[in-house]
Formats: C-alpha cells, sequence, structure tokens
C-alpha cells in the first residue's frame, strides 16, 4: 500500500477564458488545480485520468501498474458499465488508483449554454445535480467508496454550477496542465506536454480511448517523468484548500 502523503495544501483558481467575453460566455469558470510542490528533491505531480465512455486504454493501465505509478482516475456510469475488466484491475490495485466521479452521462455542468465542444450541457441546475448524483450512485452500485471530487465533462462549468457541487459537499477537480486535449493530439506532443510538467501540477489525461495515438504519448511522458525523480500522488492523498480568483487571474 502507498503510504498517505500529507500535503499542506492545494490552490484552486477559477479563470475565465481569455478572449472571450462574459456575454458571450457568461458565468463560464475553469477552475485550475495544483498540490504542493515537494521540492526540488522530490517533485511531485497529480496523474488524473478521465474515463469518460468508450472503452479502456491498457496501454496506460498497464503502464500505471508494472510501475506502481498512482493515479485518481474519474470514471463515469457509461464507462462503468462498459468496463467490467479494467475496472477490476483498478479495484484490485486500490493502493494506486482512486476513483473519483466523472457524472453518470458526462454531461458539462453547465446551465446558460446549449453546448460546450459539442456536447450538449446539463441546461439547468436540477439537470447538474441529476447527473452528479447519477454518477454518485453508479459509483456506489460498483461498490466503490463514495467520491469526494467531480469532474464534469470539459472540465469547465457555470458559476452556479461551482456553488451547487460544493453544496453537495464535493469539491471540484481542476487540473493545471492539460496533456491530451481529449485525446486529440498526437503522441509526441502528449509526451512533450507531459515531461514538461512542472512541480506542482495536476496533470489530465484521457484513459479511455485505445484507439488514439496520444495513449502512448500519455505513457512515454509519465515515464520521463518518474526517470525524472518525479514523484506521483493522488488527489485523496492530499490536504487541500480553495481561495477566490485574483484580480487579473
Amino acid at each position: 500500500m502507498l503510504r498517505k502523503i500529507s500535503l499542506s495544501l492545494i490552490a484552486l483558481l477559477f479563470v475565465a477564458p481569455t478572449g472571450v467575453s462574459a456575454k458571450e460566455h457568461p458565468h463560464f469558470v475553469e477552475p485550475k488545480l495544483y498540490v504542493t510542490k515537494g521540492g526540488k528533491a522530490t517533485p511531485q505531480v497529480a496523474l488524473t485520468l478521465d474515463a469518460c465512455s468508450g472503452q479502456t486504454d491498457l496501454r496506460i493501465l498497464n503502464a500505471l501498474v508494472d510501475n506502481h505509478i498512482p493515479a485518481t482516475i474519474f470514471v463515469t456510469g457509461r464507462w462503468l458499465k462498459r468496463n467490467v475488466a479494467a475496472l477490476g484491475v483498478m479495484k484490485a490495485h486500490a493502493d494506486l488508483f482512486e476513483l473519483e466521479n466523472h457524472g453518470l452521462n458526462h454531461v458539462p455542468a453547465i446551465d446558460d449554454q446549449p453546448t460546450m465542444f459539442g456536447l450538449k450541457t446539463a441546461g439547468s441546475q436540477a439537470a447538474i445535480q441529476s447527473e452528479i448524483q447519477g454518477g454518485v450512485d453508479a459509483l456506489q452500485t460498483a461498490a466503490i467508496t463514495k467520491p469526494a471530487w467531480y469532474r464534469d465533462a470539459t472540465a469547465r462549468y457555470s458559476d452556479d454550477a461551482i456553488t451547487l457541487i460544493h453544496q453537495l459537499g464535493y469539491r471540484v477537480a481542476g487540473y493545471s496542465l492539460n496533456a491530451d486535449m481529449g485525446a486529440s493530439l498526437m503522441a509526441g506532443q502528449v509526451e512533450k506536454r507531459i515531461t514538461a510538467a512542472k512541480d506542482g501540477d495536476v496533470i489530465i489525461a484521457h484513459v479511455n480511448q485505445p484507439g488514439r495515438v496520444a495513449g502512448e504519448g500519455v505513457v512515454k511522458g509519465i515515464l520521463a517523468l518518474k526517470q525524472k525523480g518525479f514523484r506521483f500522488v493522488r488527489l485523496e492523498d492530499t490536504q487541500e484548500t480553495e481561495r477566490s480568483p485574483q484580480p487579473g487571474a
């Protein structure tokens, strides 16, 4: 079992998209998340992987198991139904994998615009809550501990969705380094992005696209970080605090 790592804090920032007016995207926030730096001797990052739907990229899963690299996996109810074998591997390595809520059907937690990156948004507070609770129910049906974190589809939210998530007792899982842009990048691009991670980064990538080359880059990138002496932590191994956006952020 991995020894629990006590970190002093995580900084959660809410950043509005650049170059877009509030009128075009009202109440739109993109949370950023960092773990406390480990220092020059033992820099550390949190690897978070989204399992949106579809299948499982065994290149990534096997590399994590073989190299004993911990990760936080955000799973949807849709993915859980279709990936029983992969889920079994994750549950068998509970020292490595923290399983958290990515919603029931992979729906953006946005109620003031119809789509986000081509995905139909929840459209209302009631629908956002249903998506969150549906994910919780799916996790508990799969005999997984009740989640502490929530990450919606696209990792972008309306302001009141952030408030609702907190009211429901969950933390919003932002990130600071987008490794694969929804598994859309070439392997070399993904590898380069991950290899350039800095001490304290929270990395987001995808583990549900085995047919795309991005997964190869995820593997090479995380192994490169390990070779450089980085330590990987899970979100549940940390203590965190949140702070409001600063002027000009």
